[in-house]
């Protein structure tokens, strides 16, 4: 399960720069749009990026 605190999100993007597949920006803050979607990219360099960690594996 992939999880974006939107309290802790500060929409820096990172996210979706690495994991497009599963991670998408929506009013200035990064949702999961496919949490199935891993499997296509690496999600956990996506988590360990997040300068507030925010996401959640």
């Amino acid at each position: 399960m992939v999880e974006v605190d939107q309290n802790l999100c500060i929409g820096c993007g990172a996210c979706v720069a690495i994991c497009p597949q599963v991670f998408e920006m929506r009013n200035g803050k990064s949702h999961v749009k496919d949490p199935n979607g891993c499997d296509k990219c690496d999600c956990k360099a996506a988590a360990s990026s997040c300068p507030v960690q925010a996401i959640k594996l």
